[in-house]
């Protein structure tokens, strides 16, 4: 109903303006049949009817708009507001992102050194633990050999002393066969028998 009304006021100054416009044109033309001393009041009397008409109509609609034009302005500006502090809340909210995202990174780099300098500590360890197992397993492979080494030197001067004990006694046994003959061969015996004799008489 407000706005019914608002529209017929709106309306009824419309046609006082338009009235207005109308009413010096119609009093010129008859004014322009009097003489020309009258022209130049009557386009100052119409001057000054558009103006006041003119006048008339701003203040009705602004009179008649005034409301619309503030409830207009005034939810604009809100939307603007809103749009402002929805503006501010996301890039606050992106900042906070990106410095949340600027100390995970920090956190990362920290996260690849420290994890760089415990591989080279590994790697390093590992290293030396290889150079030890090596240095042992050489050390062992060296005593097994010198021990194989030993005995198979031990066993070629047995081997060398048997065979060396075996000439001797063969070559000592060919030296007597040619040397000695009958008469020697019995002193020789009874030399032996002499000798147990006496060494069973102590006994």
């Amino acid at each position: 109903m407000i706005r019914t009304l608002r529209q017929a006021a709106l309306f009824g100054l419309l046609t006082i303006c338009l009235a207005g416009f109308a009413a010096p044109r119609v009093a010129w033309s008859q004014g322009s049949e009097t003489g020309a001393k009258e022209k130049n009041s009557e386009a100052t009397r119409e001057l000054v009817y558009k103006t006041i008409n003119f006048l008339i109509l701003v203040g009705g609609l602004a009179y008649v708009l005034r409301k619309p034009l503030a409830a207009f302005f005034t939810s604009r500006s809100a939307a603007l507001q809103k749009a402002l502090d929805e503006g501010r809340k996301a890039l606050e909210d992106s900042q906070a992102q990106l410095r949340a995202v600027e100390e995970k990174l920090q956190g990362l780099e920290a996260e690849i050194a420290a994890f760089k300098a415990s591989a080279e500590r590994e790697m390093e360890a590992e290293r030396q633990r290889l150079q030890q197992t090596m240095a042992e397993e050489a050390a062992r492979i060296l005593e097994s050999a010198r021990a194989q080494t030993d005995t198979a030197v031990r066993g070629a001067k047995l081997d060398l002393k048997n065979y060396a004990a075996q000439k001797a006694v063969t070559l000592a046994e060919e030296l007597i066969r040619t040397r000695l003959d009958d008469a020697g061969r019995k002193r020789l015996v009874s030399q032996y028998a002499a000798t147990l004799g006496s060494k069973e008489r102590k006994n």
